[in-house]
């Protein structure tokens, strides 16, 4: 696609590829939905690894128009994407990966590796599993959860 940033991905969702970007913009409203303080809240909203849809759903639509699509949640939400739950999952992981700097060319490690991204010594859990001492974003601290093997 055109005018690629850092911080983009795509991902075929809804029948075609979309760009995705959380744009400063659209990080205040993910705080908002999610009622947390600043953005390290809402890394640690994420940093344990676990995802609901409703939160799937949030981020992707956030993202989506972050990078100039005019959807709805609730369209966004009826939007397929192949491979089902870990998709979504991987999407939403690889999206808050490539905002908040996970190192240079993060990528999925695939929906059969748990979920987990990293890249530059940081790791973003995924909803399949954790990576062990998991930091959702550089400077933040591991979720217990991550902690606890």
């Amino acid at each position: 696609m055109t005018n690629r940033h850092r911080g983009d991905i795509t991902v075929e969702i809804g029948g075609r590829e979309r760009r995705l970007r959380l744009t400063l913009g659209a990080l205040a409203d993910l705080e908002a939905a999610f009622a947390a303080d600043d953005m390290l809240d809402l890394a640690r909203r994420f940093g344990d690894g676990r995802l609901k849809a409703r939160d799937a759903v949030v981020v992707l639509a956030a993202g989506l128009r972050g990078a100039g699509e005019a959807v709805t949640d609730r369209e966004v939400a009826a939007m397929a994407i192949d491979g089902g739950a870990p998709a979504y999952a991987d999407a939403v992981v690889r999206l808050l990966a490539a905002t908040f700097g996970a190192g240079e060319g993060a990528g999925s490690a695939g929906p059969g590796a748990g979920g987990a991204v990293s890249g530059g010594g940081d790791a973003v859990a995924g909803a399949g599993g954790e990576a062990e001492g998991a930091r959702p974003f550089p400077g933040t601290t591991p979720s217990p959860s991550a902690s606890a093997c």
